[in-house]
């Protein structure tokens, strides 16, 4: 017991330091690493991306209990949640927020009734492409632009949810891969109180197909 504590009180300040960057961490900002490719081509495999966790609430750290309500999730936010649902911590991106009408006709977007345009685009680099081929577009609501990836082989497949309205306090989320996302088709909304912040860039990106070799033109890319 002497020993512990003669232990604690030789490392008092690391062990502060530690602490208020866990609390740091927890409350304000975090880096996670992202291991599927739910999001790409916004988010690559490997990518660790900068969450602002006090973009939406500042909370008690290491809770989800808000002290203070700053802002609402907006359609197009990248958002980090720990989804009861899903049994795991999801990046999504936000498509439907509380009242909307939301649908999917072919893999096409449809908000409020009105059809979001594309434009085919080119994206390089996604590994996954080799063994899944795909297509990529950048979708446009009106209020937002990004990029979507359909894979080939699911061409031709029913790829129709809705339409579905947004209850009070839900939002509905989907992955910018949207033929590779376990999102929204298939947990159903998510609760406001499990969204945790938004992803605002990436932090840093090593590939990990090619040895976690760092993808050098990915570091300190904002999230779009």
């Amino acid at each position: 017991m002497q020993r512990l504590t003669r232990l604690l009180a030789n490392n008092k300040g690391f062990l502060t330091f530690m602490l208020c960057m866990f609390m740091f961490r927890s409350a304000v900002a975090d880096w996670n690493v992202v291991p599927t490719g739910s999001m790409q081509p916004t988010i690559e495999v490997g990518d660790r991306i900068v969450v602002d966790k006090a973009a939406y609430d500042l909370r008690v750290p290491f809770t989800h209990v808000s002290l203070l309500h700053r802002a609402d999730p907006q359609r197009g936010d990248i958002v980090v949640l720990d989804s009861s649902a899903a049994g795991e911590r999801l990046v999504k991106r936000v498509i439907g927020v509380p009242g909307d009408q939301i649908a999917l006709l072919q893999n096409h977007l449809y908000v409020n009734g009105k059809a979001a345009e594309y434009r085919f685009t080119q994206v390089a680099g996604i590994r996954d492409d080799r063994e899944d081929p795909a297509l990529y577009a950048m979708e446009n609501t009106g209020q937002l632009s990004h990029a979507v990836r359909w894979s080939i082989a699911a061409q031709g497949h029913t790829r129709d949810f809705g339409p579905v309205t947004v209850p009070p306090d839900q939002y509905l989320l989907l992955g910018d891969n949207r033929d590779n996302s376990a999102d929204s088709r298939y947990f159903g909304f998510f609760p406001r109180n499990e969204i945790t912040g938004r992803a605002t860039r990436v932090a840093l990106s090593l590939d990990p197909g090619n040895h976690y070799l760092p993808r050098a033109d990915r570091w300190g890319a904002a999230l779009r």
